[in-house]
């Protein structure tokens, strides 16, 4: 039987440069990471997402990689990486890695070669046309600082292709030699004990392939790394950046045999409308939308990530309410089409919305992601550039600029949250895992409960329609188990009939904030939540 230990998974999204310096230089590393497992596993997630850790000019974060098998000199040696591996082991704790192979640097070796020698075996590893395509304005990713994806390189006399920024070059991934690698890569790290990977820009990939014109679906490329993936490490799973519509679902997730998990892009789209307005329709559509997948699959929720907020699939007018709500300001906007912003201040500060957002996530079908330093309601830093703001050095404690790094400030990778209410004086891990009240206390209780319903990872849902339309009310049915979830959505508390929810079952809570059930005259049960208030209960 296969082990599908993703399927009631807490993941939790780690950039190793702003979690932990161990060495005064500024920068994040793998030792301070490893000193820090202690965070992650009372939290009580069950696997460690790493951002790209590989060498690289760093021009975009990492995702410019120029060596696949090794780790960037700043972050440690692999002996490091090793090290931080056995520690996550021991505490019970799988990582899974970023596959960043729709692009390299252009500083990889391979590249440089492709542009160079006409006699080596790289030269057709990229995209390269004689002629700049007449559709090379189409299709660019980021406007604004892209302005093109072909680009002119003097050595070869060449156009090369690149979805993203100029300084990452498209691998012809069509190349059967290039797909060879990209399992080589993929073995290569599921011998130093990762648990799977996730796969950045998973669409892209197979757009390169589709262009190969030869008939074959694009999509069957996938299968092709899942089933390498079940050869080395039958356990090991694939998580797809994909932001896709779900009547695309089925060709992602197969029959089982491609993708098994996907961000669902959609949902947390609608997640963010429903908060803007305070209104529970566009989770519940959502949600009634979604199309069955297959067994082994599974969707993966969140609330933020190391990238914006994209509404790009939100009506015009919708998107427009989610950027007057969270993103009025231009410069909290990007590309015209999204948020730059952590989750506590889109939210105001309020810990009440922050904690039901939280638990709204946690509720939804799938495998729950969590962005590190979200979890204690850290804020962004508005003057770094594009996606940086959200990706500021994670706030350890009161003292020494947040005890991130002894290094002074102006030094380390990126500039700090160091004044306002986000500053860490006010908001940091230390003071918050000794207040029971506080929001990493109310996320650890959440985490609990979420990880013991299964029901939620494993089952099928039910969107039950209440009267208040600031409440999603979901249950969740598994093996004879049903778990009801409630949240209020507005800013002002809801009374509604929960007996119609429950019919001749009881509910035994799991959870319970800021909520309170009594019998009215009728003899009916009139549930009251307060404002952001949410309930976790077992139906028996």
């Amino acid at each position: 039987m296969l082990n599908l230990w993703y399927k009631n998974a807490v993941i939790y999204c780690v950039d190793v440069d702003a979690f932990k310096d161990s060495d005064g230089d500024g920068i994040g590393d793998f030792r301070g990471l490893t000193d820090s497992l202690d965070h992650i596993e009372a939290l009580g997630a069950t696997c460690i997402w790493l951002l790209p850790f590989y060498p690289t000019p760093d021009r975009d974060n990492g995702y410019d990689i120029a060596d696949y098998y090794n780790v960037d000199p700043r972050y440690g040696s692999l002996g490091d990486f090793v090290e931080f591996m056995r520690a996550a082991r021991d505490r019970g704790l799988r990582v899974i890695v970023d596959l960043v192979v729709n692009h390299t640097s252009i500083d990889h070796p391979w590249f440089q070669a492709s542009r160079s020698d006409k006699a080596s075996k790289y030269r057709d590893w990229y995209v390269w046309s004689k002629k700049k395509p007449a559709d090379a304005q189409e299709g660019v990713i980021f406007p604004g600082v892209q302005k093109t994806t072909w680009t002119f390189d003097a050595k070869r006399r060449e156009y090369y292709f690149h979805r993203f920024y100029d300084h990452q070059a498209d691998l012809n991934i069509a190349h059967p030699e290039v797909r060879e690698e990209i399992e080589r890569i993929m073995g290569f790290w599921l011998e130093l004990g990762v648990s799977g990977f996730r796969i950045d820009a998973a669409p892209f990939i197979l757009e390169d392939l589709e262009q190969i014109g030869d008939g074959r679906d694009p999509h069957a490329y996938l299968a092709q790394m899942q089933s390498f993936l079940s050869w080395r490490k039958a356990e090991a799973m694939l998580l797809a950046e994909a932001n896709i519509t779900m009547d695309e679902a089925d060709e992602y997730f197969g029959s089982g045999d491609r993708l098994h998990v996907i961000f669902n892009f959609p949902l947390n789209q609608k997640l963010f409308l429903a908060l803007a307005r305070g209104k529970a329709e566009p989770v519940r559509a959502a949600l009634k939308g979604l199309p069955a997948i297959p067994d082994i699959g599974q969707w993966a929720t969140f609330l933020r990530n190391h990238d914006e907020i994209d509404l790009g699939r939100l009506a015009d007018e919708e998107r427009a309410e989610v950027f007057a709500a969270f993103g009025p300001e231009k410069s909290m906007q990007l590309y015209e089409r999204g948020i730059r912003r952590r989750l506590a201040p889109m939210l105001g500060g309020d810990e009440r919305r922050i904690a039901m957002a939280f638990s709204l996530m946690l509720s939804l079908p799938g495998t729950p992601v969590i962005w590190y330093g979200d979890e204690i309601g850290m804020g962004d830093n508005m003057d770094l550039p594009e996606r940086h703001p959200v990706r500021t050095p994670m706030q350890w404690s009161a003292a020494g600029n947040g005890g991130f790094s002894e290094a002074a400030p102006e030094t380390w990778v990126r500039a700090p949250v160091l004044e306002g209410p986000f500053a860490h004086e006010f908001v940091n891990a230390e003071r918050q895992q000794t207040d029971e009240t506080s929001l990493l206390s109310t996320l650890q209780r959440l985490i609990r409960v979420r990880r013991a319903c299964r029901e939620i990872g494993w089952g099928e849902l039910e969107v039950v329609d209440v009267e208040s339309d600031a409440v999603v009310a979901l249950i969740s049915t598994w093996r004879g188990g049903d778990v009801l979830t409630l949240h209020n959505l507005s800013d002002a508390p809801v009374a509604f009939d929960v007996g119609r929810v429950l019919g001749s079952r009881r509910g035994r809570y799991l959870l319970r904030q800021d909520a309170h059930a009594m019998a009215d005259a009728d003899g009916n049960c009139i549930l009251r939540l307060a404002a952001y208030g949410f309930e976790w209960l077992r139906l028996e």
